[in-house]
């Protein structure tokens, strides 16, 4: 018996659909639009930045320029030296009025404040150190500390008023006598002793 054509036609096509469909499958030639896109958002575990505010700074300490500024800055200038505990005053170059130092009096000396930034630069002064010191007084105790840290130290070398004035640190120092040096500035300052008694004579 003869099949028609047009009745197996439709069966035919649909069996070639079929395994069509099949062989993909097993290719794994899936729809790659389905597949998940890769994210791009940054991982979590990074650590937030902290709002937290650094120490508070105390201030900054004052410059000198002169000689002149620092003796009448100062409440007391001395020539001495310096001991294992406290200060040796040998001379008195310039008093505030009603100072009760003398020479041969022993004064204690007070470090500069904490959490001054300028507090890292800064010397020591040591035992046996020979020095003029500029100082300002302490008006709840009776202890005197430098001005401005180095700015208020000359090391002293030699005797008698050709002695050599040093300032004990290169930047923080004055640059002149009676006024400002601006060539000088940053390169320490040296003078003598007897200059220092002049300009401490002349401040009132």
């Amino acid at each position: 018996m003869a099949v028609d054509s047009r009745r197996t036609r439709p069966l035919w096509v649909t069996a070639t659909a079929v395994l069509a469909a099949a062989a993909l499958a097993a290719c794994g030639g899936a729809d790659p639009a389905a597949a998940p896109a890769p994210s791009s958002a940054a991982p979590s575990s990074a650590a937030a930045p902290t709002d937290a505010a650094p120490p508070p700074v105390k201030g900054k300490l004052r410059g000198y320029v002169s000689v002149r500024q620092l003796s009448e800055t100062a409440d007391l200038v001395v020539r001495g030296e310096v001991e294992a505990v406290g200060f040796r005053v040998d001379e008195v170059l310039r008093a505030a009025t009603g100072s009760t130092v003398r020479p041969g009096a022993r004064i204690t000396l007070a470090a500069l404040p904490t959490g001054v930034p300028d507090m890292a630069h800064m010397s020591k002064l040591e035992a046996g150190q020979v020095v003029v010191l500029y100082l300002a007084g302490d008006p709840a105790a009776p202890t005197f500390r430098t001005l401005s840290g180095d700015f208020g130290v000359f090391d002293l070398s030699g005797s008698g008023a050709e002695a050599v004035a040093t300032t004990r640190s290169q930047t923080m120092a004055v640059s002149g006598l009676n006024a400002e040096d601006p060539a000088a500035s940053g390169h320490g300052f040296r003078t003598t002793l007897g200059q220092l008694r002049t300009v401490a004579a002349q401040v009132k």
